[in-house]
């Protein structure tokens, strides 16, 4: 006996298909994240899809509470600004919240293997979409995140090679214009200056640019939180244009840390669907592929009756 009917809040997404996934890091780290993949999703008929991931690191002093599982794999799919289930219905399989932890146990501190870390989430969140899974293109996978998942984007860009663009929201880059700490990094600049230092993409600057990855910055031009003031955007921005990278900057006019104004909000998701259609496009060899085998099949006779 159903015991209760609540009306969908956005029934355009009634039908996407939402999996909870769990994996593990090379390390042992139990990890987790929501897979969603379009409605008409067939894996036989369409092949392997575009992904975006969309994530958030968080930091732990013990492996056993990484990869906890925060919310309910019932609930309704429901979009909002801020999200990027957008994506879902231009086609693309979406890896929301994949765990990004940072271990720090004992006398260990998180963030002295910031980098170290993040790249082992960051692998074992794509061989599961690719090899486990078997539903991204390896070659067509992006990442992106707001606030402190912009910080985590552009250090991936930097450090790994995993990701063909990334899409950076109200970060922070330079971690010496935030000295008295940050997220729960309670050492000061003068006290941990080597975590700082290494935890600064503005500092990899060169090395994002050479690896070519494409990367979009957005932030609102009256953030008033004291740890992603716009200038954090504009100066990495200038470092990543100085090195000849691919790079564009967003600024919203009047909006602080979260976005408010219809304008602001649709403009922002515009943004960063140009930026995903021009810099996540089927290379040219797959076009010319996926136009010789549409030729092939219009000039081939119909079977008969």
């Amino acid at each position: 006996v159903r015991l209760t009917d609540f009306p969908h809040p956005q029934p355009a997404l009634r039908s996407v298909r939402k999996r909870l996934v769990k994996y593990r890091r090379a390390d042992g780290v139990e990890l987790n994240a929501y897979l969603y993949l379009p409605p008409d999703y067939d894996a036989e008929r369409d092949g392997r899809l575009p992904c975006l991931m969309w994530a958030y690191p968080r930091e732990f002093k013990s492996a056993d509470t990484a990869g906890q599982i925060g919310s309910s794999p019932y609930s309704f799919v429901r979009g909002s600004w801020s999200r990027p289930l957008f994506w879902i219905l231009r086609g693309y399989a979406v890896f929301d919240d994949p765990k990004m932890p940072v271990v720090g146990e004992g006398d260990e501190e998180p963030n002295d293997s910031f980098i170290e870390q993040l790249r082992l989430s960051a692998q074992a969140a794509v061989d599961c979409v690719v090899k486990e899974l078997g539903v991204a293109d390896p070659d067509r996978i992006c990442v992106g995140g707001h606030s402190y998942g912009a910080f985590m984007t552009a250090h991936l860009l930097a450090h790994t090679d995993l990701f063909r663009a990334g899409i950076c929201r109200s970060g922070a880059y330079n971690r010496s214009l935030t000295p008295f700490g940050f997220q729960s990094e309670d050492r000061t600049y003068w006290e941990a200056t080597d975590t700082y230092t290494k935890m600064s993409p503005f500092l990899y600057a060169k090395q994002l640019a050479e690896k070519g990855a494409p990367l979009l910055l957005i932030h609102g031009e009256e953030d008033p939180n004291p740890g992603t003031l716009k200038m954090q955007s504009e100066r990495f921005f200038q470092a990543l244009k100085g090195h000849g990278a691919t790079a564009r900057l967003v600024l919203l006019p009047r909006e602080r840390h979260g976005y408010a104004a219809r304008e602001s909000i649709l403009h922002a998701l515009y943004e960063q669907d140009q930026w995903l259609q021009v810099h996540n496009a089927p290379r040219a060899a797959e076009r010319g592929a996926a136009a010789e085998a549409a030729a092939v099949a219009a000039s081939a006779p119909e079977a008969a009756a």
